[in-house]
């Protein structure tokens, strides 16, 4: 399967799930993330507002924030470019790019964070992921090694093998 169709079989799976049934299905994910000993010892951390079809990190930001973790979200700042910035609360976010609740406070200049909590569309058993096709994070992280990446998907959305390319940024950690 090739990675565009390898997005078109997961979001005729992700059909099959109601909107409910997912944040349910986030649930037990969001647990063992607060439960995890890197979000523990984590002082900052990179996150995602999620997407209606993304594990359900809304509560998740919050709970992080209220603990005085640092909390980190990605914007989109151009077609090839995501810039992090500062968590402050639900009304420091303002609807951005693809329809995606982001920051609109300025740009991080210190990113300081050992930990960042990734989305995708699909990962497989070594840690590779799969994204929307967009390249963001293959171009973000980078930037920020070293960093522990733990990639968060449904059960559904962790494969056996899934198709890579040498550019594509793989995870430590895969929490499904």
């Amino acid at each position: 399967m090739t990675k565009n169709q390898l997005r078109k079989y997961i979001k005729q799976l992700m059909r099959e799930y109601s909107p409910k049934q997912l944040e349910a299905l986030s649930l037990p994910i969001i647990e063992h993330i607060l439960s995890h000993p890197k979000v523990l010892s984590s002082k900052s951390i990179i996150l995602f507002h999620s997407l209606p079809d993304e594990v359900f990190t809304h509560s998740l930001i919050d709970t992080l924030y209220s603990q005085g973790k640092r909390v980190l979200l990605p914007k989109v700042v151009s077609p090839t470019e995501m810039t992090l910035h500062e968590y402050h609360g639900p009304n420091s976010l303002s609807l951005g790019a693809f329809g995606i609740l982001e920051p609109n406070n300025e740009v991080t200049d210190k990113v300081n964070a050992s930990l960042a909590i990734i989305p995708g569309v699909a990962f497989d058993k070594d840690g590779n992921r799969l994204g929307r096709g967009k390249g963001y994070y293959d171009r973000l992280l980078p930037n920020l090694m070293p960093i522990y990446k733990i990639g968060v998907c449904f059960p559904f959305q962790f494969l056996d093998n899934i198709p890579h390319d040498l550019h594509d940024i793989s995870m430590d950690e895969i929490i499904f």
